[in-house]
Order: C-alpha cells, then structure tokens, then sequence
C-alpha cells in the first residue's frame, strides 16, 4: 500500500511508463502548454537527473537536450542528480512549471555507490531522500511535473539487487502517485489517466 500523503495544494502531475512510451515527451508538452498560456510571465524549467557514466549515456544527453531545445525552446534546463528535493523548492514559483526527467535515475543515483577517488562525503539516505522531495511537493509553489519509469510489469528479475531496485522504484512510484493530483500512464505514445483531479 502507498504511503498515505496529502496532496499538495498545487497540482502536480506524475506521468510515468516504459522506455520510450512517451513519459518525456508528454512531459515536455506539459509545459510547452504552460508556457504558451502566458508566454510573458510563465517559465519553464527542467531538472534533469541523469549522470554520463559512458560515452552512450553522453551522446544520449546530448541528443536528448537538442530535442528538448527544439521542442520547447523556452525551458530552461538544470542538472541535479541527487538534491532533487532542494532542487524543486529552489525553482518552484508560482509562475514556474518545474519538469522532473527523471525519477528512476535519480533513484539510481541515490542506490550506486559512489565512483572510486569521489572525496566528497556521504550524503544522506535514500529513504531521507525520497522524503524530502514528498514534503518539497507539498511546499513547492507552482506546479511540478515528474517523470518516472514503471519497470514492475515484466518478470520477476533473478539478482538480489535488481529486485531491491525494482521494489524501492515501486514504492517511490506510489509515494509520488499518492502526492500528485494526476497521474497519467503512457503506452505506446498513448496517455491513460490512472488519477485525475477531483471535480
């Protein structure tokens, strides 16, 4: 069972799926709409989780940050891998729609141990972590759209962290789920709303 969480007061919106199901692209569009609403005082802003450990995983991001730059030229982007929470409450305004892409590496990030020769201290708990950022929804401002994978659907997988892995992205999906007033889930580039705000 999801924690029980109170909603923020502002709306927020958890669009979660598989690979390429869509989630960013929806997400983007989110605030593409924001910004179009109100093009001289709304922004835009992206808080991007992702860290390059390889070169695959660079020329993804960067590929990734051309699109987006297309796509909605008007949002600003930020790299936070780990202070999610210190993040969203740091941009969130009222007329400043925050774009979290993506939570499941943000969760991976917390879980991998840091890389040999890393001199800084260590931060504090994954559980602490994921926390903060339920109480930074609940004070955040404007409105926060995040952005999640559902990797629960297929087998059950044979290694011990893997499966500590999957069970920590199914509880965090819920937790977030619980906090957000929407949440939609994309197949296929297809939106299905699990969760829609009460009349």
């Amino acid at each position: 069972m999801p924690t029980m969480i109170k909603p923020a007061t502002v709306e927020h919106e958890f669009i979660l799926g598989g690979q390429k199901s869509g989630k960013s692209r929806r997400a983007e569009q989110r605030a593409a709409d924001w910004l179009a609403a109100e093009p001289r005082t709304r922004r835009a802003v992206m808080i991007a989780t992702a860290q390059a450990y390889d070169d695959e995983m660079q020329e993804r991001i960067v590929r990734h940050q051309a699109d987006r730059a297309e796509r909605v030229p008007g949002m600003r982007t930020i790299e936070e891998p780990i202070e999610l929470a210190r993040a969203v409450v740091t941009q969130s305004t009222p007329d400043t729609l925050v774009v979290v892409d993506c939570l499941t590496l943000w969760l991976t990030n917390l879980l991998m141990p840091m890389p040999a020769g890393d001199a800084r201290p260590p931060t504090r708990t994954p559980s602490t972590h994921m926390g903060m950022l339920m109480v930074a929804l609940r004070e955040a401002r404007g409105p926060v759209v995040l952005v999640g994978n559902e990797i629960g659907l297929g087998v059950i997988p044979l290694g011990r962290e893997t499966r500590a892995f999957v069970d920590a992205l199914g509880r965090l999906n819920q937790d977030v789920a619980a906090a957000c007033h929407r949440v939609t889930l994309m197949a296929a580039g297809l939106p299905l709303s699990l969760k829609v705000p009460a009349a």
